[in-house]
């Protein structure tokens, strides 16, 4: 079995740009995906990669076997490539080349995600999850958000990049897509209580930075400022919990409705 070696092989200096460099994701249109899980999930969602990397004694057979019956071109490497090539500490031992996926955003969404300068990735991966998980229609991230497909979201998002549509917008774009509905801004000096909000009508949620909240921009398209009561005095919560918080109120509500 001959194994790629050399740091300098085209689809090598592909894969490392993609994984390194955002304009290079944006230009290509194409990411890196590392590990079995995020690979099966991008696989179970009809995505195909252009070409997989892989670690013959660390990849999972099945896996490259189901790849190769696919007709994608399965290329073995050495360590120091998949070191090269990886974005973690431990590399999984596999990685795929693949499409940005082309989001289906809907035209009349009701429960909709607005991140406004979220630069964390771990944060905004973790968000997207929850998204996902909670039924939310759709992500929208506002200027100076983290690039969404940086390995690190990526891997915070567990798959959630292939199952939630993701759109990036401008605020004027954002106010044209939210003008039918209620726009809720995450804030802990808010004036409501996020638990005495109608989650059942139509709804777009504001989450801010997690260093400075939500921007000006941000505050001039709420209608109403929602806060989530804490026990003790705490300057605020993580950007991700307190998304989490409302994302998850906001479901149980309507699950209530819809048994009622």
């Amino acid at each position: 079995m001959n194994r790629i070696h050399s740091l300098k092989n085209a689809r090598v200096k592909l894969a490392h740009q993609l994984q390194t460099r955002p304009r290079a994701r944006r230009e290509e249109r194409k990411l890196v995906l590392e590990g079995v899980r995020l690979i099966n999930d991008a696989l179970n969602a009809g995505q195909r990669p252009y070409f997989t990397f892989y670690l013959p004694e660390r990849a999972p057979q099945n896996l490259i076997e189901q790849l190769e019956a696919q007709g994608v071109p399965v290329l073995p490497v050495t360590d120091e490539v998949m070191r090269h090539l990886s974005d973690t500490q431990q590399p999984q031992g596999v990685l795929g080349v693949f499409n940005i996926p082309l989001p289906r955003i809907p035209k009349h969404a009701s429960q909709i995600l607005i991140l406004d300068a979220i630069r964390d990735p771990g944060n905004l991966g973790t968000m997207l999850r929850t998204a996902a998980a909670a039924d939310v229609d759709v992500v929208v991230l506002a200027p100076a958000c983290v690039d969404p497909y940086n390995p690190k979201v990526l891997r915070g998002g567990m798959g959630a990049h292939f199952r939630l549509p993701i759109l990036e917008a401008s605020w004027e774009e954002i106010a044209n897509y939210c003008q039918d509905v209620h726009i809720y801004l995450a804030d802990g000096d808010g004036d409501v209580d996020y638990c005495a909000v109608d989650w059942c009508e139509d709804w777009a949620l504001i989450i801010g930075s997690e260093a400075h909240g939500a921007g000006e921009e941000a505050r001039a398209q709420a209608t109403q400022r929602v806060f989530i009561p804490m026990a003790r005095a705490t300057e605020s919560l993580n950007a991700a919990v307190a998304s989490g918080v409302l994302l998850f109120e906001a479901r149980r509500q309507r699950v209530l409705a819809k048994r009622q």
